[in-house]
């Protein structure tokens, strides 16, 4: 039987129950006051409906979250939440809008609400004394506006966009840059790496001088055609994240605006970061990281002004 015959799949009440277990494990709270006192129990005039005892406000367990406002019922939100966590390389839009019988808008938008989702926020830094935390840079698809060409006419790196990742213990984190430079770089990983940690890089100018800031500062000479140093030192990790994210980007989404990409790197970062467990329970990661966010056309239209639906995947 398919996993998405699930009752919480096809069924609104089970998933209003389904969600109220993952969201409110020891009962419901008043997303209005943050009462936790048994509410009201108004279901028989809306599904999932409950009046806080303390506030007296109606919510749901909608309220509060990405899924707040939203018109689509709330199975389908599931089911595209649980899509897009199994599915290794992303899936797109254009498919979730065949699959879930929804218009390809409201696809590409419920895709991003779930993406603002799977991001992680407030995190402490990486490493510490007798760890070491992997370092790279990449390059790929195109700027909006390209500033600098190679002398045969090729894009150089600064004509493409460019993302930075840091690897520790099994975890990514990766922005998208304006630019990838010793500033940026320096500022990213003050912010999320421990002095004492001991860094992996490759040869890269980038971090020659940064790395004496650090414990230790060891790098794989791929010029050389070296993948693992002497000491063991590696960048692999950060390679193998790359692969699966381009493949994903060029693949799937075949092209993703520079004012959306970080949450597509969201995406990817939580997938890589939970690939040892199931896929339910990713997803349940991801409902959970729902709480608290809310993603609005608003704002989308305001990053988007020119072309607000920038995947062009019709698979």
């Amino acid at each position: 039987m398919s996993i998405l015959n699930k009752r919480y799949f096809t069924s609104e009440k089970a998933a209003f129950k389904h969600l109220e277990a993952v969201l409110w494990p020891d009962g419901p709270v008043c997303p209005k006051c943050g009462s936790c006192a048994q509410p009201y129990d108004l279901a028989k005039t809306r599904l999932g409906l409950k009046k806080c005892r303390d506030c007296k406000k109606q919510f749901t367990v909608r309220v509060g979250t990405v899924y707040e406002s939203s018109h689509i019922p709330l199975h389908k939100w599931l089911q595209a939440t649980y899509l897009i966590c199994s599915s290794k390389k992303g899936i797109s839009a254009h498919q979730l809008h065949r699959i879930l019988d929804i218009t390809y808008k409201s696809a590409w938008f419920m895709a991003h609400r779930i993406r603002e989702a799977m991001k992680d926020g407030g995190l402490p830094p990486m490493g510490g004394e007798g760890e070491h935390v992997q370092v790279d840079e990449t390059y790929f698809g195109k700027k909006e506006v390209v500033t600098k060409r190679t002398k045969r006419g090729k894009p150089s790196h600064s004509s493409k966009m460019s993302v930075v990742s840091l690897i520790g213990e099994g975890k990514a984190r990766t922005f998208h840059v304006d630019r990838a430079d010793i500033p940026t770089v320096k500022a990213i990983l003050a912010k999320n790496v421990k002095q004492e940690t001991a860094l992996h890089t490759d040869e890269s100018y980038l971090y020659k001088n940064i790395g004496k800031q650090y414990g230790d500062h060891k790098t794989v000479k791929h010029t050389a055609g070296e993948y693992v140093g002497t000491e063991g030192q590696h960048i692999n990790s950060c390679e193998n994240y790359f692969s699966i994210f381009k493949r994903g980007m060029k693949g799937v989404y075949q092209h993703c605006n520079e004012r959306h990409l970080q949450r597509y790197l969201a995406e990817f970062d939580h997938r890589y970061n939970t690939r040892d467990l199931k896929d339910c329970e990713r997803t349940e990661l991801a409902l959970k990281g729902a709480v608290g966010k809310r993603l609005t056309y608003r704002v989308i239209d305001t990053e988007e002004k020119m072309n607000p639906f920038n995947e062009l995947s019709t698979y």
